[in-house]
């Protein structure tokens, strides 16, 4: 191998050695976009600037797998083969693309010139089949790549309201557009604890993320704490399949997001915050620039509080708040055991407050309407709009805006979903995944149950992140468990044991479930192992793990049974 020259490498990094170890991952995609993958050499200069240890920087270049140690193609296409982009072909264009340039899944041609990859959720669900061609997102390609839409995707955004998405579906809303950050005006004639108190039970406001916890809580705790740095951060790591609003939000509507954040800011004392943005959504980088560099030109941001955007590499864990506090660290994603919880010790160990992108667009709408008005929107224990991901076999795929209360079955007509006579095709519903791979199924007898989190809670499906996947009665579901299970064994950080060598054994019996060839005794095992990692697992994604496999069993337990011949080829 030639010796690589490092003499473009040392400008493109200097910028990064006042961030010290917290300047890895920036660095590394600096040094990615100048050699196309990250050299022995290469890392070990990154290592000697940075003064990080040289082991650190490999395990960080190795845990993330947007990050390559070795050669690859100076082309990149990945191909998104999860469950939404497979039911609309994605398993027949990854192989014709495979066939077309002959190289296997992961290879490389021999020059070179192009690596084609099959990748987990690329956030394109409505534009289904999708790939990420080097940083440009193609969208509903054809099986024979001879048709497809290029660069900045659609915003396809319906739905009965439009408090959060107003700005959303006509491309990207400049600071011109947007207006003054009134509702951030407005704030700063408040105090703090008043603005903190309109957020908690005043409006109800609980977190979008999946989690939900009451905003107001999280704010009012790290409010509390005597600290000479605290920082706000936004998790826009979305990487749930099935997820798509976050991307929609920050392409339309960048300058919402940064009102909340500088709203938050205020209301806890912090000057510095960071928006962590997921590593398949390259395109939506200059957007958000060019929106933080308006808001500084009209004072919104500078010496009081400034935003500071990181960009993942790859990897699913990170959307688990402390491992995206990590990641900012410039260390592998691993989640951290709890308690000391963010608020008193986050990021840099500085009380942090970190909400997703979803629960921040709701705060100028709060502030500027006042909770009362906000209230009326929703029902009393779920007030306020929602946002639901809608995809697969429905003919109006994209991201729907309504009250909190509306029924399933409200929001399948929306969409011309596979319910009662809802479609031409007259194709019936079969299930609907809820919350998306760390979900649970519903089916039709859940068609009237109203989207609140109190409603959803009591017949066992988690509202997640707001996704709706829904598979019509020619769907075998065993595919899509086989896919989600495939999603995780390839996710899990591998820090705690549960989760480690649970994501593996799940899919292992998802596979030979979708194959046919299940064996006596895997029923009672996968029950097992869904059970020990939801009740041992570190963090969220382990917990999570075997809910749609463990809801599936419950629905169907027909299809667990030994001998099951596989009808995954069928459609």
């Amino acid at each position: 191998m030639s010796e690589i020259d490092l003499s473009p490498l040392k400008p493109a990094i200097q910028s990064f050695v006042p961030l010290g170890r917290s300047g890895l991952l920036p660095a590394l995609h600096a040094a990615q976009k100048i050699y196309g993958w990250l050299p022995q050499e290469v890392a070990a200069e990154v290592a000697r600037v940075l003064r990080v240890p040289l082991a650190d920087v490999h395990g960080v270049i190795e845990f993330y797998s947007l990050f390559y140690n070795g050669p690859v193609g100076r082309k990149f296409i990945r191909v998104c083969t999860d469950p939404a982009c497979a039911l609309k072909g994605a398993d027949e264009l990854l192989d014709h693309l495979c066939k077309h340039y002959g190289v296997e899944p992961g290879g490389t041609t021999p020059d070179l010139t192009l690596t084609l990859e099959r990748s987990p959720c690329l956030g394109l669900c409505e534009h289904a089949p999708a790939a990420l061609v080097d940083n440009c997102a193609e969208t509903n390609i054809s099986p024979d790549y001879r048709s497809f839409d290029t660069c900045t995707p659609r915003s396809l955004v319906y739905g009965t309201i439009r408090e959060l998405t107003g700005n959303c579906g006509n491309g990207t809303t400049t600071l011109e557009k947007y207006g003054e950050y009134t509702a951030y005006q407005k704030a700063l004639t408040m105090t703090p604890d008043d603005v903190i108190a309109e957020t908690d039970k005043a409006s109800g406001l609980v977190g979008r993320g999946g989690a939900a916890f009451p905003t107001g809580i999280k704010w009012g705790s790290a409010a509390k704490i005597e600290a000479d740095q605290k920082y706000i951060v936004c998790n826009a790591d979305e990487s749930e399949p099935g997820t798509f609003k976050d991307r929609i939000l920050l392409l339309d509507d960048p300058h919402r997001i940064i009102e909340g954040m500088c709203i938050a800011a205020y209301a806890i004392n912090s000057n510095k915050g960071y928006i962590y943005i997921r590593g398949e959504y390259p395109y939506i980088v200059p957007v958000l620039e060019n929106a933080l560099d308006e808001a500084r030109a009209a004072g919104y941001l500078g010496e009081h509080f400034d935003i500071e955007i990181r960009v993942g590499a790859g990897a699913y864990i990170c959307g688990e708040e402390t491992a995206l506090f990590e990641s900012i660290e410039g260390k592998r994603g691993f989640p951290r055991v709890k308690p000391p919880f963010p608020t008193t010790s986050g990021l840099f160990g500085k009380p942090t407050v970190i909400n997703n992108v979803e629960t921040l667009c709701n705060l100028p709408l709060i502030i500027s309407k006042g909770s009362a008005e906000y209230r009326k929107l929703g029902t009393e224990m779920s007030p306020g709009p929602k946002l639901f991901c809608v995809s697969g076999d429905v003919e109006k795929p994209g991201l729907y805006e309504v009250p909190f209360g509306v029924t399933l079955r409200e929001l399948l007509e929306m969409a011309g979903g596979p319910s009662t006579a809802l479609r031409t095709d007259g194709k019936k519903l079969k299930a609907v995944l809820f919350g998306g791979a760390a979900g649970a199924f519903a089916t039709s007898e859940h068609l009237d149950v109203k989207l609140t989190f109190e409603d959803l809670r009591a017949v066992g499906l988690p509202l997640g992140s707001g996704v709706v996947m829904v598979f019509d009665e020619t769907r075998d579901l065993r595919d899509v468990l086989k896919r989600l299970g495939k999603f995780f064994a390839h996710e899990s950080c591998g820090k705690c044991y549960p989760c480690q060598m649970g994501t593996q054994r799940q899919m292992e019996i998802l596979d030979r479930l979708a194959e046919g060839r299940l064996i006596e005794g895997d029923a009672a095992r996968l029950q097992d192992v869904g059970w020990t990692m939801t009740e041992s697992s570190l963090c969220g994604l382990g917990q999570t793990a075997a809910s749609a496999a463990l809801s599936a069993m419950k629905l169907w337990p027909e299809i667990f049974v030994e001998g099951q011949r596989s009808k995954v080829t069928e459609r």
